[in-house]
């Protein structure tokens, strides 16, 4: 048991020394958790009625998935005119990264 415990630690640890850890983008990061949320594009402004999100995730740098796009988010909610584009951010000890594009608009 402690030998695969070792085992698990050296991988973490090679993947954090290798730079190869799933990270989000984010102005800030946390070692241990991240959960940042923030603004990525203003369109025309005014007033937001519909929303849309569209995300992707990582494992461990070593798989990914999704379609974090502008253009899913804005497909997601029905939107044809952007008025704001943030986006939220999400690390847990760098096994698990997601990041979301959130569009509002009309």
């Amino acid at each position: 048991m402690k030998k695969i415990i070792l085992l698990a630690f050296v991988v973490v640890a090679a993947q954090f020394f290798a730079g190869c850890v799933a990270t989000a983008k984010s102005p800030v990061s946390g070692v241990l958790f991240t959960d940042v949320e923030g603004p990525e594009a203003v369109g025309s402004g005014g007033e937001a009625m519909k929303f849309g999100e569209a995300c992707a995730t990582s494992i461990m740098g070593w798989v990914a998935t999704g379609d974090a796009s502008i253009a899913t988010a804005k497909k997601a909610g029905g939107i044809t005119e952007i008025a704001f584009v943030d986006y939220h951010s999400t690390s847990v000890l760098g096994i698990f990264a997601k990041y979301c594009v959130k569009v509002s608009g009309r």
